[in-house]
């Protein structure tokens, strides 16, 4: 081969060659963009969880610990449907709903005619029977007279025997019908009394200081303290209920009665109010138990005599346990929501620069709703309220409420 054509073939391109070095890029440009992604990944950090948070509450500051939360409703130890003693037509009706009255105030009138009547009847045999009275005191007087002269006189034998011995018996006779004349009298003035007593059961009036919350009758109606039976007749005039009675019944768990005691401190929150927290007291445990519902009827006595406080509102209690060395509580009170973990590898996330840390906490104690943490947490720290199990320790986190926004 000549020289030029040596020279020809260095002037050939050699295609196989380059395509095959082009192919071995491909590997290495993929794995960069690998790389890439996965640094891009770990800068972003993934997506933020969202989480609800909870704040801890101080164990000295809260005071005691629930052992025990129940339901109930408040109640009213003095509550009565107020009638009259008789049957009547209603006059006149003084109540409405809401109404404060006082003990002895008039709250309705029924028709006092008839009652009247009698007691002007009564009056008339007191009258009649006072004046048989004056007559037989008279004739007595008369008779006594007659008797006395006639002995003197037989005693200087004056007059026979037989007209003293006549004499005497007007006299005894005279006596015994004064006294049954008295008595007649006596009878009289207590059937006007009681005539009395009848125009006085006409006005109805209240038993005792408290608050109308039903009104039942109306003018026109006819009232009985005995039902009628067919719904013509009332019964009552309306109910009223003492508002310094009010206490509290509590349905208990027949398994957790246990843990109530008389006198054992408690926490109540009304339904209506739930940011207001009423403190109590156990009065007593009522000794005897639902078959139905398996609980124990529990009366809580309140120490607040509010108005905002009504019968038949639902209330939830708090049983709270007794600090028997009288010391204050140490460590916070968290959620049991808010602990994670098994037996006494117990933990909490806390939310620290936008993190979920995982903490080990030490458990002095617990309840159905709460625990009490000694180590682990700090006064100010903001807890993960529901963690779960697929939280992890160092996961970015959102709080719900932020995220919303």
């Amino acid at each position: 081969m000549t020289r030029s054509d040596d020279l020809l073939n260095e002037l050939k391109i050699k295609r196989h060659g380059a395509a095959s070095k082009k192919k071995r890029r491909w590997p290495w440009i993929v794995g960069v963009l690998v790389v890439l992604l996965v640094a891009a990944l770990l800068l972003l950090g993934g997506k933020p969880v969202e989480i609800d948070t909870v704040q801890p509450r101080s164990a000295a500051e809260s005071g005691p610990a629930s052992v025990l939360d129940a339901s109930g409703y408040v109640t009213a130890r003095r509550l009565a449907t107020v009638s009259s003693k008789i049957t009547g037509k209603v006059q006149s009706v003084y109540i409405e709903e809401g109404q404060r009255v006082k003990e002895g105030e008039i709250l309705a009138r029924l028709d006092p005619q008839d009652a009247e009547a009698q007691r002007e009847v009564a009056a008339s045999q007191l009258a009649s029977s006072q004046s048989q009275l004056a007559e037989a005191q008279a004739q007595l007087v008369l008779a006594k007279s007659n008797y006395n002269r006639n002995r003197e006189l037989a005693a200087k034998q004056l007059v026979s025997k037989q007209a003293l011995d006549t004499a005497k018996a007007e006299f005894d006779t005279r006596t015994a019908r004064l006294a049954s004349v008295q008595k007649q009298v006596a009878l009289a003035m207590d059937q006007q009394a009681v005539a009395q007593l009848g125009v006085d059961n006409t006005v109805i009036r209240a038993p005792f200081d408290g608050v109308i919350i039903a009104k039942a009758a109306q003018p026109g109606e006819m009232i009985s303290p005995i039902s009628g039976g067919g719904g013509s007749i009332r019964t009552g005039i309306g109910t009223m209920v003492d508002m310094d009675s009010l206490e509290v019944q509590v349905d208990v768990n027949e398994a957790y009665i246990g843990r109530v005691t008389p006198g054992m401190p408690v926490e109540a929150v009304l339904n209506a109010y739930p940011d207001w927290k009423i403190p109590g007291t156990v009065i007593a445990i009522v000794p005897t138990a639902d078959r139905s519902k398996a609980t124990v009827k529990v009366r809580v006595a309140l120490d607040s005599k509010d108005p905002r406080i009504v019968p038949d509102m639902g209330v939830r209690v708090s049983f709270l346990e007794k600090n028997e060395s009288g010391k204050p509580l140490t460590g916070f009170w968290i959620p049991n929501s808010a602990l994670t973990g098994e037996g006494n590898a117990k933990a909490v996330f806390r939310v620290v620069d936008g993190k979920a840390v995982r903490t080990a906490v030490t458990v002095a104690e617990s309840n159905d709703s709460e625990s009490r943490i000694e180590k682990g947490i700090d006064k100010g720290d903001t807890l993960v309220a529901d963690p779960g199990k697929e939280l992890q320790d160092g996961a970015k986190v959102v709080i719900k409420a932020d995220a919303a926004k």
